[in-house]
C-alpha cells in the first residue's frame, strides 16, 4: 500500500515511517527535513508546511492508502486536509493528552472535557493543547467520522528527544560507576504512564491501514512509578543506594517537576497534574494497542542515553550528576 507520513523525520515520525516500510509498503515522507533524515528506503519529499506550495512535489495523481500527520499547528494541518483528504483512503492524526482541560482526575478516559480549540492558525507551545484540539476538529469537518485520532501521553524508547524516560536508567548507570547514591522521589502510590514509540507507531500504521476510526487514548499501561525504577534499577544493573526525598524538600531547592531544565522526571506531585500519569486504556486495548515488555523499552532507553552521553549536562529533563549530589547534601 501507499502510506504518506507528514512528517517521519523525527522521533515517532521516523518510527511510523520505519515501521510501514518495513511491513512491506510504499512509504512517502514529507517534511522540512531539519529534525533529521528519513529512514533508508523511504521517499523523501522537502515541503515546507507553513508555506504555499508545501505539498507541490507529491505525486499529484493517484490515492494514498493511509496518511499518518503528526502536525501541531492548525494551519499546517487544514492545508494538508484540503490538498489531501479527497485522496486518502484512510486518514490518522496524531494528537495528544495535552487537549484535556483536567489532568487531576486518575483512570479518566474519553469523556474527559478539553480545552477550547485555538483559533489562530499558528499555536506557541504554552498553546500546544489548544492548537492540537484545533487540528483534531479540522480533521473531524474534513473527514467527518472517517478519521482515527490517536492522543498519546509520555512516548518513550529508542530516540526520545525529551530526556525523560531515559534519564532513570542512564542515572543509575552513571551512579553505579561513581559509587554515588540516586536521588528518587518518594514513590508511594505515584504513577508513571509511558508508550514504547515502536509499539504505537507499529499500531498507527496497523490501525490505520485496518480501517481504525474513532478517537483513542493511545497510552500505555498504567504503572507505578515504584515499578518503572526498579526495572530502571535492574536494566542498569545497580546496586548501590537510593534516597528518596520528599516533595517539600525538592520544591524547597528549585527542583521541577516532570520535564524540563533542573527537572526530576515522571515526578508529579501536584493534585492538579497526577492525573495525567494515570489516564484510562480502556479505548487503546479495545483497538489493539499492545504494549511491549517494560525491560525492553528500558533496554532502548538506556542505549539512547549511552548514544547521546550518559554524563552530558545541560539536559533537557534531568538533574546534572553534579547537582543531585548537592541537592541530596542539601535536603
Amino acid at each position: 500500500m501507499n502510506v504518506l507520513v507528514l512528517g517521519g523525520t523525527a522521533f515517532l515520525g521516523g518510527e511510523i515511517a520505519r515501521a510501514a516500510m518495513t511491513t512491506g509498503h510504499e512509504v512517502t515522507c514529507l517534511a522540512r527535513g531539519e529534525s533529521g533524515s528519513a529512514p533508508d528506503g523511504v521517499r523523501f519529499v522537502r515541503g515546507d508546511r507553513s508555506r504555499p506550495g508545501a505539498y507541490a512535489g507529491l505525486p499529484r495523481s493517484g490515492r494514498w492508502d493511509l496518511v499518518v500527520d503528526l502536525a501541531r499547528q492548525p494551519g499546517q494541518v487544514r492545508s494538508a486536509l484540503i490538498e489531501l483528504a479527497d485522496q486518502a483512503e484512510r486518514w490518522v492524526f496524531v494528537s495528544t493528552g495535552s487537549v484535556y482541560a483536567d489532568h487531576s482526575r486518575h483512570g479518566a478516559g474519553l469523556e474527559t472535557p478539553l480545552l477550547r480549540a485555538w483559533e489562530g492558525e499558528v499555536a506557541t507551545q504554552e498553546q500546544y493543547g489548544a492548537g492540537k484540539v484545533a487540528c483534531e476538529a479540522a480533521c473531524k469537518a474534513y473527514r467527518g467520522s472517517d478519521v482515527l485520532i490517536a492522543r498519546s501521553g509520555l512516548i518513550v524508547g529508542r530516540g526520545d528527544p525529551s530526556d525523560r524516560f531515559g534519564y532513570w536508567p542512564g542515572r543509575f548507570v552513571l551512579a553505579q560507576a561513581d559509587g554515588g547514591p540516586v536521588l528518587v522521589p518518594v514513590v508511594t502510590g505515584r504513577q508513571a504512564q509511558a508508550i514504547d514509540v515502536l509499539d504505537l507507531a507499529s499500531w498507527l500504521v496497523g490501525a490505520g491501514l485496518a480501517g481504525t476510526t474513532g478517537i483513542v487514548d493511545a497510552y500505555g499501561p498504567r504503572r507505578l512509578l515504584g515499578d518503572v525504577l526498579d526495572v530502571a534499577r535492574e536494566v542498569a544493573g545497580f546496586t548501590g543506594e537510593s534516597v528518596p526525598v520528599a516533595d517539600e524538600a525538592l520544591q524547597a531547592v528549585g527542583v521541577e517537576e516532570y520535564m524540563g531544565p533542573r527537572s526530576l522526571p515522571l515526578w508529579l506531585h501536584d493534585p492538579e497534574w497526577t492525573g495525567f500519569n494515570d489516564r484510562s486504556t480502556a479505548s487503546a486495548t479495545a483497538a489493539g494497542l499492545v504494549a511491549r515488555d517494560l525491560h525492553e523499552t528500558m533496554h532502548d532507553a538506556l542505549e539512547w542515553e549511552r548514544h547521546l552521553g550518559l554524563g552530558r549536562t545541560a539536559r533537557r529533563a534531568g538533574l546534572d550528576r553534579d547537582d543531585e549530589l548537592a541537592v541530596l547534601a542539601a535536603t
